[in-house]
């Protein structure tokens, strides 16, 4: 399933049966509410022009989430990098996961999993050859979500966090 298309997921709370979660493309309104989404769950932050050239640059690899109000519950963004083969000259892509993030309120509902799966499917269209990205070593659910798609740690980024935590490089050959 492309990203061209909303992809629906459904939850329930203690008020109703279903509400349906929705993920799409972002979009240039979005952005305000993306930014509001990382502030409140992510200690990293980074200024308007980031996410806009983000959203500029690979907008099929740029998502959301929304509840059933439409409000964004959550976002993933990836970028694509040329870097050098390791064992030769030779340029390939990386897609790199620059940040995702799910409101407290939402996760554990299969929200960030529908984010990573829809992402990647699109990020693959850039011929990758492998995805990368850097989690805290503390981070244990999101550690586990990146398992789960058979990401592996292939070394640990000391004190890569502006607060001195170290992460793990994670990387995986699609």
């Amino acid at each position: 399933m492309g990203t061209d298309k909303e992809t629906r997921i459904n939850y329930s709370d203690n008020i109703s049966d279903n509400k349906p979660i929705i993920i799409r493309r972002c979009t240039l309104e979005d952005l305000e509410a993306v930014i509001d989404v990382n502030e409140r769950e992510l200690p990293e932050d980074y200024p308007y022009f980031f996410y806009k050239s983000i959203l500029d640059n690979y907008p099929e690899s740029f998502l959301v989430a929304c509840d059933d109000t439409g409000k964004v519950i959550g976002y993933i963004m990836w970028r694509v990098e040329k870097t050098p083969a390791i064992h030769s000259l030779k340029l390939i892509n990386k897609g790199h996961l620059v940040s995702i993030a799910v409101l407290k309120d939402f996760r554990r509902l299969g929200v960030a999993t529908a984010l990573l799966n829809n992402s990647m499917k699109s990020v693959k269209k850039h011929k990758i050859h492998e995805f990368v990205l850097e989690v805290r070593v503390s981070n244990y659910s999101a550690i586990n979500l990146y398992k789960k798609f058979n990401f592996t740690t292939n070394s640990i980024k000391d004190r890569y966090y502006r607060d001195g935590e170290n992460a793990y490089f994670m990387t995986l050959k699609p």
